[in-house]
């Protein structure tokens, strides 16, 4: 990329009041208009945003990120009055859906509308688009006047980031600025559906689960994609390694007493490799993993029964093996129901399919 440019971090309160005008807001929206590219907080991760209908400013995510050049982006709006100017048509199953969980964490594919840039869609016909649950978010997005395109703002492949200092340990220096409205809520990013199709199809697990949307739609797939790397993505996170820490990881999945022996074995045998050795665990089982020499850094990322607190901090655990140079991570498995789709979604991607199922 470019020589370094300096990175303006502005702090705002995350409930930000839509009447009054925030200097930093304004500030921020000038840059995404004037074609930079600007980070922000969003109820899923930190977004790295700008114009959606410019070339020019969605090439410089993609600069900023490293990312590859087929792997699409999300276009956020502000309100329904922004759809039109992104989608030029919504299917009855869209407005369903959008009624129920939007504003909220989930990402509908639809029909692109012309003025959309090509580097937004990779190519496609068809377009993400989300309306985000939180007011910083949309009062930047309205304030900038345009919809926004917003992948993660971390470089690609890295665990994305919950707060404005990991932006800042990844992008410092290659975007224009970042909102900090502190920590992100949900924790990992937006459920994508695909509401072109019939019936409408899950292409990443998120926020918003396959339970809850099944009762709202009277049928949901789950595209069988997100298990392969091989195709084109239709959705971001659908291809590539994500979410990866720089160590190695490994996940161990089955009945808890196999899979602790597995994970013992792994840590054992790194420990006497002399690897700096690291646990992703529970609550509930993370004293236990510290009195074990071999497990070095053991980090809980919540307790057994709270998948919404394990989505939370799944990446800052990530990001804190990095912190600490740990070269190899065992993480245990969870529930694949409800929110623990997205989770092992996001774990295995992390692992680069580097699973073991005891």
């Amino acid at each position: 990329m470019k020589k370094q440019m300096k990175t303006q971090v502005w702090h705002v309160d995350k409930h930000v009041d839509e009447k009054t005008i925030y200097t930093q807001i304004v500030d921020a929206a000038h840059l995404i208009r004037q074609g930079e590219v600007v980070a922000f907080p969003t109820e899923t991760v930190y977004g790295l945003g700008a114009n959606a209908l410019s070339e020019h400013a969605v090439e410089k995510i993609f600069e900023a990120k490293g990312r590859p050049s087929d792997n699409p982006l999300i276009v956020h709006i502000s309100d329904l009055d922004q759809l039109p100017m992104v989608a030029r048509e919504v299917p009855e199953q869209a407005e369903r859906v959008m009624e129920v969980f939007w504003p909220g964490p989930l990402t509908l594919i639809l029909p692109k509308q012309m003025d959309v840039a090509e580097r937004v869609t990779a190519g496609l016909d068809t377009v993400g688009v989300r309306l985000p649950d939180h007011q910083l978010a949309r009062a930047l997005i309205r304030t900038a006047g345009v919809p926004v395109a917003a992948p993660s703002a971390n470089r690609s492949g890295r665990p994305s980031p919950t707060t404005a200092q990991h932006v800042l340990v990844d992008l410092d220096g290659r975007i224009a600025g970042v909102v900090d409205g502190g920590s992100a809520g949900v924790g990992v990013e937006s459920t994508v559906l695909d509401v072109t199709v019939d019936p409408p199809m899950i292409l990443r697990p998120g926020g918003i689960t396959f339970e809850q949307l099944k009762e709202v739609l009277s049928e949901v797939t789950v595209d069988p994609a997100i298990a392969r790397d091989t195709e084109a993505p239709r959705s971001p996170g659908m291809k590539y390694a994500h979410y990866a820490p720089q160590g190695e990881l490994w996940v161990v999945d089955g009945e808890p007493e196999p899979a602790r022996e597995r994970m013992l074995e792994l840590l054992k045998s790194a420990s006497e490799a002399g690897l700096k050795t690291g646990v992703l665990a529970t609550r509930e089982t993370a004293d236990w993993w510290k009195q074990q020499p071999s497990a070095g850094l053991v980090l809980s990322c919540g307790a057994d029964g709270d998948l919404s607190a394990v989505a939370r901090e799944l990446y800052a655990c990530l990001r804190r093996f990095d912190e600490e140079q740990v070269a190899y991570i065992v993480a245990q498995a969870f529930p694949r129901s409800g929110l623990g789709a997205a989770i092992m979604n996001r774990l295995e991607k992390a692992a680069g399919g580097r699973v073991i199922c005891v």
